[in-house]
């Protein structure tokens, strides 16, 4: 008798927990929103839609569609201002220079044996090809984001390593006594001279 008094309250309990258990799943689904995602209650966004109201937010309420065309217009004059400056015949000493507007975008910039190219505040450089040592007229350089390290006046850069800039004036030039140029991909500001 004691077998068939629990296996009858076995099956009670199991019972009231499959009952319990269905009653809590009802209030649970009528406590989250009435839409199902993808509907007008309960919308579904894409990436591009949630980047154009976060620059649109940072640039204080700026459409996304003028943030666009001022990107692209800004775009122009930085591609044709390094090739100006070297296709004009100017002597590669570095007196001349040539300004880039800022970007967030990466550029491929060619320094030549003899130019600098100075970073503006916050830019970024990683060295593709060539040997090159930091610029400074400080006793502070950039810092090598890879390596964790800071690289002062003079010192060697190692290739595809990112650096960052937190300070204008300061920049990478070709190691001297070295005849190829560089090659130098940059995000942000820089001038060239």
């Amino acid at each position: 008798m004691k077998s068939r008094y629990k296996v009858t309250l076995a099956a009670v309990l199991l019972g009231g927990g499959i009952v319990a258990g269905s009653l809590m799943n009802n209030s649970v689904n009528g406590a989250s929103s009435s839409g199902q995602p993808g509907t007008s209650d309960d919308p579904v966004v894409t990436k591009s839609y949630v980047d154009q109201k976060i620059a649109q937010a940072i640039k204080g309420g700026v459409s996304a569609s003028s943030t666009n065309s001022k990107t692209t217009s800004s775009a122009a004059p930085t591609t044709n201002a390094p090739s100006n400056a070297t296709t004009s015949g100017a002597p590669s000493t570095g007196k001349a220079s040539a300004a880039v507007e800022q970007t967030e975008e990466l550029k491929v910039v060619d320094v030549k044996p003899g130019q600098k190219l100075i970073a503006k505040v916050g830019a970024e450089f990683i060295l593709r090809n060539g040997y090159a040592v930091v610029y400074s007229m400080d006793a502070s350089g950039a810092i090598d984001i890879t390596s964790g390290t800071e690289i002062v006046h003079n010192q060697a850069v190692e290739k595809n390593h990112l650096l960052s800039f937190p300070r204008e004036g300061r920049g990478i030039q070709v190691k001297e006594g070295q005849k190829s140029g560089l090659v130098v991909m940059v995000r942000g500001g820089y001038t060239l001279q």
